[in-house]
């Protein structure tokens, strides 16, 4: 083999390796991109799922609201739309209640009033009392049963079952009562919430 030749055959060795690596990276970068092109699909796919997730549960938590078809009257008036807490301690006192000035609100025109309600202490047995009055000094309550504290429970009454009141179209107060032969425990808390008139 002469010198030329041995040089020629070089040559084509080093351009024969050159030309593997150039394909290699050239091979590389395409893999990186289809990577960075995975990890992305990933990354969409799971946020598609997060807010999928995030919006069933607010429809779950809309119809745990609304879970009675009853409830699911137009909400026509707030009475007290933000959570109010009764804190009572029987000694010496013998109630505790929040009371609503409704100013002589003419209700006439709703059906039922509604609420949601839970107590602080698992332990405790509260029997809670929801008394109207009017301007003509007519008052009418009704008594509700097994406060859950895990949860709100939502309640609502037809104003026709307050059997004492005559005239819907002055009414003075609502008043959410606790008192101290409807408790278990002397101490306690009832949180209140929603309350709200209904057609």
């Amino acid at each position: 083999m002469v010198k030329k030749d041995i040089y020629e055959h070089l040559a084509d060795i080093y351009l024969d390796a050159s030309s593997k690596k150039k394909s290699k990276k050239a091979r590389k970068y395409p893999d990186i991109f289809q990577n960075l092109f995975l990890a992305s699909s990933v990354v969409i796919f799971a946020l598609i799922i997060l807010l999928f997730n995030a919006h069933r549960k607010n429809e779950t938590l809309s119809s745990y609201l609304n879970k009675n078809k009853t409830i699911n009257s137009q909400i026509v008036f707030a009475i007290q739309p933000n959570t109010v807490r009764i804190n009572f301690n029987f000694d010496p006192a013998k109630e505790e209640a929040y009371r609503i000035n409704l100013n002589e609100l003419d209700v006439a025109r709703f059906k039922a009033l509604g609420f949601l309600v839970r107590k602080a202490n698992y332990e405790d047995q509260i029997i809670l009392k929801v008394e109207f009055s009017n301007a003509s000094n007519e008052k009418s309550e009704a008594y509700f049963y097994k406060i859950p504290s895990h949860r709100w429970e939502e309640y609502r009454i037809n104003l026709s079952d307050f059997k004492g009141i005559k005239n819907w179209s002055k009414m003075t107060t609502l008043s959410f009562v606790v008192e101290q032969q409807n408790v278990k425990q002397k101490k306690g808390i009832v949180y209140l919430d929603n309350i709200r008139f209904l057609r």
